[in-house]
């Protein structure tokens, strides 16, 4: 087995999207190669409403996939379809707009205030950028927990890990979408394809990645005294892009740890991408937004 090292680690950046909501981006309308086939990934959270209600009214998405999963609060959402419905805590929609959309998503909190959740753009490929838009709404209870005996508790969203399947299917990058939780001070090691890009979000507690080829080495002091850890520190907020490899090592800190872990198959194929819009070329962007402006965009 071979550890994926920590290729990279940032931290969310603050951004006002929608009519006026105040989140974090982790990464989304930079370099795509790195996590190819993922655009985005936005962590919508806050105790004031005033940071949320405002919230994403009616605009368009053509050829990706948007993933939303709530932990607390609720989101109203309708489209040009005529569907319509809320997702609550612990619930997962999973959109495919395909040839177009139009729809809007509208948080609201709990009875304390609270709004928490994210939303993950997923890239079609070229030969499914024009498919017909669908859903998959996934309510909390549906989606399988696996408890393993030091307390590490998955969810697991999409995807296979430990013998549980996510209950979403048919997604062309077949990404595996997971959330986990790691107690204090335990060391679990995730399998991840090598072929696969793979990132992890967190967003309670700390903990450590291990940056480094099996067998994991202890800290070594340096001449200067100072101790180096081939781990990676990271906390709430932090993302982690990591390199190949078939695993992932994350080291729990005193107050555990939860985060998002995702990985996916690259497409390799280019990418024009304008708001909300993502094609191969610049000629299929051009003619979304003319039949944006001309009435046709809705196929």
């Amino acid at each position: 087995m071979s550890i994926r090292p920590v290729r990279k680690l940032t931290r969310a950046m603050p951004v006002l999207e929608g009519a006026g909501v105040h989140l974090r981006r982790a990464f989304g309308f930079g370099a795509t190669e790195e996590f190819d086939p993922f655009l985005l990934l936005d962590d919508f959270r806050g105790d004031q409403p005033s940071d949320y209600l405002a919230g994403f009214p009616w605009h368009p998405h053509r050829g990706i996939e948007t993933i939303t999963y709530v932990l607390a609060g609720t989101v109203d959402h309708g489209d040009s379809l005529g569907n319509a419905g809320t997702i609550g805590a612990g619930d997962v929609q999973w959109m495919t707009a395909g040839s177009g959309i139009v729809h809007q998503e509208m948080p609201k909190g709990d009875p304390q205030g609270r709004m928490h959740g994210f939303q993950l753009w997923a890239n079609l490929p070229a030969s499914l950028k024009m498919t017909a838009p669908r859903y998959q709404e996934i309510t909390a209870g549906d989606i399988p927990e696996v408890v393993d005996d030091d307390g590490t508790a998955v969810r697991v969203i999409c995807g296979d890990v430990w013998g549980a399947r996510g209950p979403v299917e048919g997604i062309a990058a077949d990404p595996h979408y997971v959330d986990i939780r790691v107690p204090a001070g335990r060391r679990k090691r995730i399998p991840i394809e090598t072929a696969r890009h793979a990132f992890a979000y967190v967003f309670e507690g700390s903990g450590r990645f291990a940056n480094a080829s099996d067998p994991l080495p202890a800290p070594t002091e340096q001449a200067d005294g100072s101790i180096v850890s081939r781990f990676e520190a990271a906390d709430n907020r932090s993302l982690i892009l990591f390199d190949r490899g078939d695993e992932v090592v994350v080291e729990a800190g005193p107050e555990g740890i939860r985060f998002l872990l995702v990985s996916g198959r690259p497409l390799r194929e280019p990418v024009a991408w304008r708001g909300p819009i993502v094609m191969n070329t610049r000629d299929e962007l051009r003619q979304a937004f003319a039949e944006l402006e001309e009435g046709t965009f809705l196929k």
